[in-house]
This record gives structure tokens, C-alpha cells and sequence, in this order.
């Protein structure tokens, strides 16, 4: 390898990605076509890298095993950044196991962080803790570290496990720092600030206030009869009944939370749970049917009595009735939660990520878009969707004005 593909490799790893084009940049070989698709990823042109990497890895001859593979595992990152999750993810893999078997062990184990992070993103947190398992970081330089540690921590706390992940996230810092690059230190920073922003509210008897995931932490933990709505569950302490699949049934349970010690009256339940705007027979007695298969449900840990004026809600052992509600409740909110990482995200990979038809999600980005919630940018295929900027001055202001009259 020659010393100008070495230089931009080396400027590359330091974060200097001009000094690295500079040296490359009039060069069609399949090394400096490679260097020169990561430096456009760097620089955010993430079509353009993906075509160089693609061109790249057809330049690497048949003996060239190691630099094909570290191509391909080069264009999964970049499919992971531009949330393209229907990237053949057997790629990765193979060209994983290309690199473990010829002792690449550094970009081996990128290679699986990058596996652990796309399971992550779609919400596969058994999997992607298995791999994490399977997966050795001390070779890992600083900056692909610092991804791990990111990776580590996110599934902490997508599993409610907060001091973990602050330790991860300080680890993670202190990799990034090392690793100079102030891109992946701004990552860092963003993924830690949302340890301490409002995650959840907390709707009592007292009355409603913001919940930290700290605080959610030690909520769900404690003996309050906890009516998750960020989930549709109904816990206490270990004990979880998931009323996901029956939405009516949880409507009328967080009613009851929400209205506990007192009873909820049948006309609020009848209206808020049915849409019913006016009560009669059939609809009173759709109520009792929905309230005994509710009280079925919830039996290992609460009662529901009949009272004069509704029903009541009533844990079986001592604790607070509590409901923990999103930190804001509008329609299609899960869409809205993947994209407010940032990111431009297409309807397919929203999708995968939801687990649910594209339809369903045009159908969701197409009403939140009516509203003034999302935007998109690009058309057919390259459409791509994010949330709009948040502008906190006026920008007419930065505008150049008439020059002063004499």
C-alpha cells in the first residue's frame, strides 16, 4: 500500500477528512476509492459513499477478501446512519466472519457493534443483547468504543436499567475524548442529555407531574399499582399484565387509575372508553360485559367493584394507584418518537422499526404531515421524512438589509 493511501487512511481515523480527500481525491483505485466513500460518508453525502464504497468493493480482486468485507461492513454503517434498514443484513454478517477468520479483529468486532446497534433500533433487545455477549471491544480503537459503549447503553435503557447506563455513557465520553473526533463527542453528549429530560408523566391521585427515567426506574420498582400507558401493561413491582391487545379494556383501566381511590362514574367511562355521547341500555350493558372481563384480567392484582355512581379500582395489596403516561399524547406518537433521534428516516424503515404494514405509516406520516409535524424531503424512493427544525429567533433577521441612505 502506498504512503499517500496511508496518510489518508491515518487522516481519516484522526477525524481530518478534507486532509484525507486531498490525497485521494483524483485517484480511481480501489483503495482510494474506498478511503474516498468514507470521507463523503463523513461529510454526510451518503449517496455519493455509498456508490464509491459499492465501486470499490468490485475493484478489490477475488484475492482481496479482507478489503471487500471491510467495504461492505463501511456501507452497513452507512445504511444504519441513514436508517436503511432493509440493508441485507447476511452481508454483514458474512462479511463479519470473513474478517474474524483472516484476523481482523478490530473491524470484526465494528462489524457486530453494527449488527447490535440496527437490533437495537428496531426494538429486538433479546437478540442484541446475545450479540453483545458474543462481542469482545478491547481491541476496538477509541472511536468504535465509544459506538459500543453507546450501544451498551442504549439497550440499558431501553431496559429501565439507568445507573448502568450512565456508566456506559461516561465510558463512552471518555473514549470519544480520546478518539478526538467532536462529531462522536456531540453524540455522546445528546445520548447522555436524555437521561435527565422528562421521559414520562406521572398521574395521581396528588396530580400530574414529569417523571425522569430515574424516577420511572424507581417507580415501576416500587408497591404502587402502576397503569402503564407507555406500553398499555398494568404492574406492580415484577408483576406485569399486558392489556396491549385489548385497547378497550385498557381504556377502562386507566380510567379507573386515574380516578382512584374514588370511583370512576359510568358516564365518563361509557364516553371516554366507547365514544358513546349518549348512554343507553346497550351501551351500560356493553360496560358491565368490558368491566368483568377487565376484572378477570387484573385479578392476581387488583379488584373492581360496582359502586352507586361507577366503579372503583382497588389494589389487592397496600401502594398507591398511579397511571405513567408518555410525556405527550398525541396520535401516531410512536412514529414521532423514532423520528425525533433526528435522523431521516423512510417509510419502510419506519416500518420495520414498528412492526407494522407501510401503509399503515403512510397513513400515519401523511395525517402528522397535515398537522405541521413531520416534513419530508426527496420524492419516490429517496423520500425521506424527519421533524422540522425548531427555530428560535427570527431568520428574516440574518437577512442582509438596504444599505443606510447617505
Amino acid at each position: 500500500m502506498d504512503s499517500l493511501i496511508v496518510a489518508a487512511a491515518q487522516a481519516l481515523a484522526a477525524g481530518d477528512v478534507l486532509g484525507a480527500l486531498k490525497r485521494v481525491a483524483l485517484r480511481d483505485d480501489a483503495p482510494a476509492l474506498a478511503l474516498r466513500g468514507i470521507a463523503m460518508a463523513q461529510l454526510g453525502d451518503l449517496a455519493r459513499a455509498k456508490a464509491l464504497l459499492k465501486s470499490a468493493a468490485r475493484a478489490f480482486g477475488p484475492r482481496e477478501a479482507i478489503a471487500r468485507a471491510r467495504c461492505v461492513v463501511a456501507e452497513a454503517e452507512i445504511a444504519l446512519v441513514s436508517r436503511d434498514l432493509g440493508w441485507p443484513e447476511k452481508a454483514l454478517e458474512t462479511a463479519r466472519a470473513a474478517l474474524e477468520k483472516h484476523g481482523d479483529r478490530i473491524n470484526a468486532a465494528h462489524a457486530r457493534n453494527l449488527q447490535i446497534r440496527r437490533l437495537l433500533l428496531i426494538g429486538h433487545l433479546d437478540a442484541a443483547e446475545r450479540l453483545l455477549a458474543k462481542l469482545d471491544p478491547s481491541p476496538l480503537p477509541p472511536a468504535a468504543r465509544a459506538s459500543h459503549e453507546l450501544a451498551v447503553a442504549g439497550i440499558a435503557i431501553r431496559r429501565l436499567r439507568i445507573e448502568p447506563a450512565r456508566a456506559a455513557l461516561i465510558r463512552a465520553a471518555e473514549a470519544a475524548q480520546r478518539a478526538g473526533i467532536s462529531a462522536l463527542i456531540v453524540e455522546v453528549q445528546d445520548a447522555a442529555r436524555i437521561l435527565d429530560e422528562p421521559a414520562a408523566r406521572l398521574v395521581a391521585k396528588e396530580g400530574e407531574r414529569p417523571l425522569s427515567l430515574d424516577e420511572v426506574e424507581a417507580l415501576l420498582a416500587s408497591d404502587a399499582l402502576v397503569v402503564d400507558a407507555c406500553r398499555n401493561v398494568v404492574r406492580r413491582a415484577g408483576d406485569i399484565i399486558s392489556l396491549a391487545s385489548r385497547p378497550v379494556l385498557f381504556a377502562l383501566a386507566r380510567l379507573l387509575a386515574e380516578a382512584a381511590p374514588a370511583d370512576a362514574p359510568r358516564a365518563l367511562l361509557l364516553s371516554r372508553a366507547f365514544g358513546a355521547r349518549h348512554a343507553d341500555e346497550s351501551h351500560r350493558a356493553r360496560l358491565r360485559v368490558e368491566v368483568g372481563r377487565l376484572r378477570a384480567a387484573l385479578e392476581p392484582l387488583a379488584e373492581i367493584r360496582a359502586t352507586a355512581e361507577g366503579f372503583v379500582l382497588t389494589p389487592r395489596l397496600p401502594g398507591d394507584v398511579v397511571v405513567l403516561a408518555p410525556p405527550v399524547e398525541v396520535e401516531h406518537a410512536s412514529v414521532l418518537a423514532l423520528l425525533s433521534d433526528g435522523e431521516a428516516w423512510s417509510s419502510s424503515a419506519l416500518s420495520i422499526a414498528l412492526s407494522t404494514s407501510p401503509r399503515t405509516v403512510q397513513r400515519a406520516l401523511d395525517a402528522l404531515a397535515a398537522a405541521g409535524m413531520v416534513q419530508s424531503v426527496g420524492n419516490g424512493r429517496a423520500c425521506r421524512w424527519m421533524m422540522p427544525p425548531v427555530v428560535g429567533f427570527p431568520t428574516t433577521l440574518l437577512l442582509p438589509g438596504p444599505l443606510p441612505s447617505d
